[in-house]
């Protein structure tokens, strides 16, 4: 195998491959990317056996072939050459050549034949949206995820196919996160899939804030999102999601509505002086204010006070300031809507009448 090309051509797609593959690795292969070339083409593939990236790009392939090499090092000496440098990548026996300019790289190979693949069967459902729409859905709910949770199930984040929408819900069991989006699918009955941690968080990472498309293929153990030279693969979580619905407060008697982003300063000025482990603050609320209060072991307390939209009776509930805060920062509004009914029950966070995208955070008892 021999080829020549632009490092500019080969540096986006290195780094889209790339960073699916993890640092440390039990099998030595998946430390390598997947290098083929031919037809004019060089093909890059990168997995963990979870996640898989095919990026392809233009290059002159002189001699075509495949081969592993190390993807780290590959991607870091990429970097490191000059910009517009002409690269040359040749094989010879068990390394791999790497030239450009008076700059010499060998690096070892391992066989293409080991390198693993995604056994991916045929796909059952597809349907195609605008990049910036997938992305944001992403960026409004990932957080919410659970990090290592014994329930394997929530460390992921259900996309739902239903009525004509695209919905995506991420909970850790204390918060969860609703947002979605209208979908033109071919889909007669309700469609879930589980995306793993992993998974989420790659398709997000290559995704642009464009009208540009992005394919998406299911089947029931895979999902596949393509964009122009770029595939990206993902094993879906075996596993039923809990009925979300049934988290989401049916009826909220107090609304209280507040400027965003005087709401998300206080809150972590006050979360300074709450509990390191618990992150405790509490919300005594009453006509046309709120007051955020916090303390910690060491009797040291922080309050804010905000001037708010609400006309109702008093009441004061604890909430996680780190939930509240992640769900603010979330919303893209200029005002804040709280719902809450009473000191036990879960509490919503929401753009006033927007009902695509909500947050729902249960109490702490303080």
């Amino acid at each position: 195998m021999q080829i020549s090309i632009r490092r500019e051509d080969l540096l986006k797609p290195l780094s889209q491959v790339a960073g699916i593959v993890e640092r440390r690795q039990t099998l030595p292969i998946l430390s390598n990317i997947l290098v083929s070339a031919g037809g004019g083409e060089l093909t890059l593939t990168g997995t963990d056996l979870e996640v898989e990236a095919v990026a392809v790009t233009a290059a002159k392939a002189v001699k075509r072939g495949e081969i592993t090499v190390p993807a780290r090092k590959l991607l870091d000496i990429c970097r490191a050459l000059p910009a517009q440098a002409e690269i040359d990548i040749t094989v010879e026996g068990e390394k791999v050549g790497i030239r450009s300019g008076h700059s010499r790289f060998s690096l070892v190979t391992l066989p293409a034949a080991d390198f693993p693949n995604l056994e991916t069967t045929e796909w059952d459902l597809s349907f195609a949206l605008a990049q910036r729409t997938l992305k944001g859905l992403f960026e409004r709910t990932q957080f919410s995820m659970a990090q290592q949770d014994v329930r394997y199930y929530l460390n992921g984040l259900l996309l739902e196919i239903s009525d004509g929408k695209l919905r995506a819900v991420a909970t850790d069991g204390h918060r969860m996160a609703i947002s979605e989006t209208d979908l033109e699918a071919d889909s007669p009955e309700t469609r879930q899939s589980i995306v793993p941690k992993k998974g989420v968080h790659e398709l997000s990472r290559f995704l642009e804030d464009t009208e540009d498309s992005v394919a998406m293929r299911l089947s029931r153990n895979h999902l596949r999102a393509e964009v122009p030279g770029l595939t990206v693969t993902t094993k879906l979580i075996d596993g039923r999601f809990p009925d979300y619905t049934k988290v989401i407060p049916p009826a909220q008697t107090k609304l209280i509505t507040i400027n965003r982003d005087q709401f998300r300063d206080a809150l972590n000025r006050a979360a300074i002086l709450s509990n390191e482990r618990y992150r405790g603050i509490r919300f005594s609320i009453s006509a046309g204010k709120i007051v955020i209060s916090a303390h910690n072991p060491e009797q040291e307390e922080a309050r804010e006070e905000l001037a708010v939209e609400y006309a109702g009776e008093e009441l004061e509930v604890g909430f996680n300031s780190n939930y509240i805060v992640e769900a603010v920062n979330a919303l893209d509004s200029e005002m804040v809507e709280l719902g809450l009914s009473d000191t036990n029950s879960s509490g919503t966070l929401r753009s006033p009448g927007n009902l695509a995208t909500q947050y729902v955070v249960m109490p702490m008892r303080l």
